[in-house]
């Protein structure tokens, strides 16, 4: 690279989106050192990568660690909740040029009132903690940019994929019943839109904000431009699995959540609703950003990769028994619906 390389810090460092960061900001050039704990050997750091060993959580640990270190750019991929970035400025305040948060898309008004999002769109989701948490972090973050002039740029990613990450409900129990001949469930009637972004291609836009003063105070929306319906995502996967036409039974999202506290959440809050986004943002600041790699590719390599490590396709028999359950609930005879309400699955059949 012809600039001078950054001082980089990522807490995290090995996840589905900071190791791709991580690959993308040393093959740049730039001096990286990844903090973690040291327990995840999936996606190890690229060589030339400076490890410390730390819990974020420990304050007094990482305070050693980082003792008298100052950087460039701090990219925080661990913070969930308000605490986790109330520490995080106190550690880093004055001791860092930037500081990113990866924030997520989810944080957007579900059900969204206009298509496509953009970074003004309102923040509030009134079904998923897990994107209620992010919102507050978003809030005390623009409350210390603005009260203080904490250097915070923020991220919001939708659903950032690599080979390791299947995008169906069930995950690979989804692949297995294809390949099985058996049918899969599919939310909603699968037609609502969905965005899927290679972590590859959100690398590069991710580590061409690092070091930029006009992202300090800003947010972003970093994803691709590809917005495919649910039922062609499921097709996809089936064609990367070599099967030809998959049986899909749809079935209401709220039905699901119903049968299922675990998915519920994610779901509704997120999932069932059409998420496309507007990425002028971004571009406008990383211009030779282009997300590149069509989900039909990414399907194939996920598959791929699986095929090639088989002691990983798990298959879930609980989701294997809900599967069964609502596609027998939704295939029930006609004269079974009259007066019953088609949105639950409160039936015996069901329970």
């Amino acid at each position: 690279m012809t600039s001078a390389p950054l001082r980089l810090l990522f807490i995290g460092g090995t996840g589905t989106i900071s190791a791709a960061a991580a690959e993308r900001a040393v093959a740049l050039g730039h001096r990286l050192t990844v903090l973690n704990r040291g327990l995840s050997s999936e996606r190890p750091v690229p060589p030339g990568t400076e490890l410390l060993q730390a819990d974020i959580r420990n304050a007094a640990e990482v305070a050693e660690v980082l003792s008298g270190r100052e950087f460039d750019v701090v990219a925080d991929f661990i913070s969930f909740t308000p605490e986790h970035v109330a520490a995080s400025v106190e550690l880093f305040r004055g001791r860092t040029g930037q500081y990113v948060f990866i924030s997520s898309a989810s944080a957007y008004q579900k059900p969204p009132a206009h298509l496509p999002i953009l970074e003004s769109t309102p923040l509030r989701n009134p079904f998923w903690k897990y994107s209620q948490d992010k919102i507050a972090c978003e809030d005390l973050l623009v409350r210390a940019y603005r009260e203080e002039g904490f250097p915070v740029t923020i991220v919001r990613p939708s659903h950032t994929y690599d080979r390791t990450r299947i995008a169906l409900l069930g995950g690979w129990t989804d692949i297995h019943r294809m390949r099985e001949g058996l049918p899969v469930i599919v939310h909603g009637d699968g037609t609502s839109l969905w965005t899927l972004t290679h972590t590859d291609d959100f690398a590069v836009a991710f580590v061409g904000l690092l070091g930029r003063p006009q992202a300090l105070g800003e947010s972003y929306t970093i994803t691709s431009d590809e917005a495919l319906p649910w039922d062609q995502v499921y097709r996809l996967f089936a064609t990367a699995a070599g099967v030809p036409e998959p049986e899909l039974v749809h079935i209401a999202s709220e039905t699901i959540a119903a049968h299922s506290p675990e998915l519920g959440p994610a779901l509704l809050g997120d999932r069932s609703h059409s998420v496309v986004f507007d990425n002028t943002k971004i571009k406008t600041l990383v211009p030779w950003y282009q997300a590149e790699i069509p989900f039909a590719a990414g399907a194939r390599e996920i598959v791929r990769w699986h095929d090639e490590h088989p002691g990983i396709k798990h298959v879930d028999q609980d989701f294997m028994k809900l599967s069964e359950q609502l596609v027998q609930w939704a295939r029930r005879p006609i004269k079974q619906l009259k007066g019953q309400d088609h949105g639950t699955c409160s039936d015996r059949q069901a329970q």
